[in-house]
């Protein structure tokens, strides 16, 4: 994890008008039904990216449709998509703008009385390897903002990641079965994770990544639905989050299977975060009750060095474990949270806990 992910240089940008591709189809050259919406023409755009191995570089603001209804009649559950590129290089300048408000308050987290949908994500990699995605703002995505999805060795770096504290699962960075993936230098500020990663990603670093507000840098769900999920060789390092739900946290459903494994946070600064530390195998997102199972994914060879700051909750460290699948080979060195009130406590629940240099608060190392 230590080594720098390098991609070949590829040739320069190749620059699109919107507009031309408008006029284009406003003379006949229509070949999709709604030729002219944002979402269709950007689809045109990316075809033509594709076909020509070309670099995008987004310049100027691009919105999505505000209206639900143009998602929901096409089910739609992505804006911006690239799909099985090898060597692709997405450079910023410009904005992505989800207009996500109208997904947001008919979501079924902000009013119960509402149908659960789940929204569009504003940009989508798919099966992209060799990929680099730099110096892009993307706000107000309807749900994610980015997902990195079974892709091989992806840099990410500089991206400006903004919506609402209240926007309820709007992640900012979403990486799932893919490998090598290098976040760098990221700002992010939601109303969820601002980077979550989940099952089937290994040699996963993110580093210099600026969080708040949101719920944290975390590793889950994992084992949903009595599913098997597997992360493994994690590296969060150079991280400062402020005023967050969580911080740093891995969260994993009762009676899945697998495991979470080899993860290091490190170096991180926190400022009136709830849950500086966590560990949930407990883990329930569910409008029911979720009942005790025998089964769960394993949490083992976890390790926190270097983490300081404020909790705004008495209890700064807490590993709720299974009662089925205890937490195993979790490492404390040098971390230091204290409260308003400076007796924090640690609340620790089937996990063996080792603990290395100074801390505080203290967790003990028995069962």
């Amino acid at each position: 994890m230590d080594e720098q992910l390098e991609l070949t240089p590829g040739p320069p940008p190749r620059v699109v008008d919107v507009d031309d591709y408008r006029a284009r189809a406003d003379a006949g050259d229509h070949t999709e039904v709604n030729e002219t919406t944002p979402t269709a023409l950007l689809s045109r755009i990316a075809r033509d990216f594709c076909r020509n191995a070309a670099p995008v570089q987004i310049r100027g603001t691009l919105e999505a449709p505000s209206n639900r209804s143009v998602w929901l009649d096409r089910d739609l559950q992505e804006w911006i998509t690239f799909d099985n590129i090898d060597h692709l290089r997405v450079l910023g300048g410009g904005t992505l703008n989800g207009n996500g408000h109208q997904w947001w308050i008919n979501s079924c987290k902000t009013d119960r009385s509402m149908r659960c949908v789940t929204g569009p994500t504003a940009l989508y990699f798919r099966r992209c390897n060799h990929l680099l995605v730099e110096g892009l703002q993307i706000r107000d995505s309807m749900q994610m903002h980015v997902v990195i999805a079974y892709s091989w060795r992806v840099l990410v770096s500089r991206l400006l990641i903004t919506a609402p504290g209240w926007s309820p699962n709007t992640d900012g960075i979403h990486v799932s079965n893919s490998r090598e993936v290098l976040i760098s230098g990221c700002i992010i500020s939601t109303g969820d994770d601002c980077i979550s990663i989940v099952t089937g990603s290994m040699f996963i670093r993110a580093t210099g990544i600026f969080c708040g507000p949101g719920h944290g840098i975390s590793i889950g769900s994992l084992g949903a639905n009595k599913s098997w999920a597997h992360v493994s060789d994690v590296l969060v390092e150079k991280a400062t989050l402020v005023g967050t739900t969580n911080g740093v946290r891995i969260k994993t459903w009762q009676g899945g299977d697998g495991h979470a494994e080899r993860i290091t946070f490190q170096d991180i600064s926190m400022h009136n975060v709830t849950n500086p530390v966590i560990i949930d195998q407990n883990y329930c997102d569910s409008m029911t009750p979720c009942h005790e199972q025998g089964s769960a994914v394993a949490i083992n060879n976890i390790r926190y060095r270097n983490i300081r700051g404020t909790s705004s909750s008495k209890v700064a460290i807490n590993f709720a474990c299974s009662n089925s699948v205890h937490c195993d080979g979790i490492v404390m060195q040098d971390v230091f949270l204290v409260g308003e009130d400076p007796y924090v406590s640690c609340s620790y629940m089937n996990a063996r806990v080792v603990e290395l240099g100074y801390n505080f608060p203290y967790c003990r190392a028995e069962m």
